[in-house]
């Protein structure tokens, strides 16, 4: 397989499609071609944690995560998400970009069975960052993510709720590093955005999983 350069990769990803009706109640907002090439070549160069990979992407939307890992060489992709019509648009993407080692399941993140079994070796998510009607959601998605994740979780959270996160992590026994503090250009989606885009400020962070189950810290 070709290693792709970083810019190649951004390049790739932005021609994948995106949400074509967003739902403000699910906080569907596009990861941006440029934060997930970013995020996604870290993972893939600092830590090895994608080629010949088993990788979950949690709240998939339209599957720009789960495509670059593809395009990286991940062994295998499932992507997860509760809205059809996000999925049927990552399908279309799947489909366009001929790749054959992605797969996707319509499911609500925060109700999945508490016992999960570690099928995955890495998971990458941006999750809903818990505003509006979705106070908590982050969180539900990390627990989640941890659970899955025999090596690490990868994902991006505001950085207003970092010594949150940090404590949540602590008490879960779990290793957090913030790999970049990013600014996350947030473009106008919904009617009652008043500009044309919002940088809000937002960490990139990595979940250290290693043997968190043996202790049953979640």
């Amino acid at each position: 397989m070709k290693k792709l350069k970083l810019k190649e990769l951004e390049s790739c990803l932005q021609q994948a499609d995106d949400f074509e009706n967003p739902k403000l109640l699910l906080e569907q907002y596009p990861t941006r071609p440029h934060i997930a090439a970013c995020m996604l070549y870290t993972i893939h160069n600092t830590f090895d944690d994608i080629e010949n990979k088993i990788v979950a992407d949690l709240g998939c939307g339209c599957g720009v995560l789960s495509i670059g890992s593809s395009m990286l060489g991940a062994g295998f992709c499932v992507g997860f998400d509760i809205d059809a019509d996000a999925l049927e648009v990552f399908n279309k993407n799947v489909q366009e970009f001929e790749l054959t080692n992605i797969d996707m399941v319509q499911c609500d993140i925060c109700s999945l069975p508490d016992k999960k079994p570690q099928k995955f070796d890495t998971v990458i998510m941006n999750p809903p960052f818990g505003t509006k009607h979705n106070k908590g959601t982050d969180m539900t998605f990390l627990k989640t993510a941890l659970q899955m994740a025999r090596t690490a979780v990868y994902s991006l959270h505001k950085t207003s709720t970092r010594q949150h996160i940090q404590k949540k992590a602590d008490e879960w026994k779990v290793k957090m590093e913030v790999l970049a503090e990013l600014r996350y250009d947030l473009p106008a989606s919904y009617k009652f955005h008043k500009k044309k885009s919002v940088d809000i400020e937002v960490d990139f962070i990595r979940f250290s999983c290693g043997k968190k189950m043996d202790g049953g810290m979640i």
